[in-house]
């Protein structure tokens, strides 16, 4: 489905605000949830520390800190560091978390670590992937246990524009793809034996699925399993991918860099969508990336680079339930669709409801967050952790 601008502002109110949580962090990314306490949360810092947050206050020592080992940004628009974090689905049992992040010669890095106490233990580290990165941008970023217990990876195609040398059509890389990965193991890692490419010898059968540019925020639907995908765009659309849960094999193919969304890339060229899996919903890429960068603000654009959320199954905000709620960086806008059949509908604004409830005019959304009872997170990377409620 061709999404146009007039369908991006045709606004349905909401009741929908939020509650602050918690402030004073250095460039928030990610947020989660210890899936045995409710109470602790755990924010990460992209230079390379996790902050717990428990019963509401911030404690003063880190979780887990390795900016020893973490690219420390150094400038606007440095998209390396610390990105993702995950517990292991036997934490309870295990103690075990994942991380994701940049070290300090710029490789991707999952590593595992072990929690001792209340703190992860820094000495722990047991390197689970390493890639070598062609460029500084495109890292992807979340990491995240699947309803089946393996590991899913995003990462970027490796950066540069335009995926230059084409990685996220190649299944002989990583890069712009999806990795699903057994952990289960005291080797770094398993494929696992139903992955779509094991049988191919030429090709990386860790790739679940490929043809992204940069997969910042993919997350589970809670409820029935699907994974929905924000991709960030190039320079004219952002997208948002889905894959069925049921009867899903994977090798799902999202087109870049064939196409952008919908449309061909560049835009100029002539392409097929044939064999190419077409996007629930996109959006215009219509503000810049360079004023968001220096704080210029774009309240009439739509955005330029999509944050990836989750499907809402809380109960305190019943309108949402069962939508898809995701967000721009650029613009700080904050959206809902419902996807019905692979494509996005019932487009709601909740921005000007947000705003208002933050008592701002804007705020940059690095990512959403989920707790154990499926309410949501949003996190602005100015450095303030807030909770989306319903505000009748």
């Amino acid at each position: 489905m061709y999404l146009v601008l007039s369908i991006l502002f045709s606004f349905i109110f909401s009741s929908i605000g939020v509650q602050k949580i918690a402030s004073g962090f250095d460039k928030p990314v990610y947020i989660v949830t210890n899936p045995s306490d409710a109470e602790q949360l755990y924010v990460i810092e992209q230079k390379g520390v996790v902050r717990l947050i428990e019963k509401g206050s911030v404690v003063k020592t880190p979780f887990l800190d390795i900016k020893d080992r973490v690219h420390r940004p150094l400038f606007p628009g440095d998209e390396m560091g610390m990105l993702g974090l995950a517990f292991d689905p036997s934490f309870k049992e295990n103690q075990f978390i994942y991380v994701h992040y940049n070290d300090k010669d710029d490789n991707t890095i999952i590593s595992r670590f072990k929690v001792k106490g209340k703190f992860g233990d820094k000495k722990s580290e047991k390197n689970i992937l390493r890639l070598a990165q062609p460029y500084s941008n495109h890292n992807g970023g979340t990491i995240e246990f699947g309803p089946d217990g393996y590991l899913y990876i995003g990462l970027g195609d490796g950066g540069s524009a335009g995926d230059p040398e084409k990685r996220a059509q190649d299944l002989t890389n990583l890069f712009g793809k999806i990795l699903r990965i057994d952990i289960n193991t005291d080797e770094p890692y398993l494929v696992p034996k139903d992955n779509p490419f094991t049988y191919y010898r030429k090709f990386k059968d860790e790739i679940w699925s490929y043809g992204l540019r940069n997969p910042w925020r993919f997350s589970f639907d809670y409820l029935t399993g699907d994974m929905i995908i924000g991709d960030v765009g190039q320079n004219l659309w952002e997208e948002i991918n889905i894959e069925y849960a049921k009867d899903n094999k994977g090798g799902n193919n999202y087109g870049w860099n064939v196409m952008e969304g919908n449309h061909c890339y560049p835009e100029d060229a002539t392409c097929s969508n044939e064999g190419y899996i077409m996007p629930a919903f996109e959006y215009p890429n219509n503000a810049n990336y360079a004023k968001t960068l220096f704080g210029i603000k774009q309240p009439n654009m739509d955005g330029c680079s999509i944050t990836g959320g989750y499907v809402y199954r809380g109960k305190n905000i019943p309108e949402l339930y069962g939508k898809y709620i995701f967000g721009d960086y650029c613009t700080g806008k904050v959206w809902s669709i419902r996807i019905v059949e692979g494509k996005g509908e019932e487009l709601v604004d909740h921005t000007k409801d947000i705003l208002s409830s933050m008592g701002k005019r804007e705020f940059y959304l690095s990512s959403f967050g989920q707790d154990n009872d499926q309410e949501l997170f949003l996190i602005d990377y100015n450095g303030t952790i807030y909770r989306l409620v319903n505000i009748k």
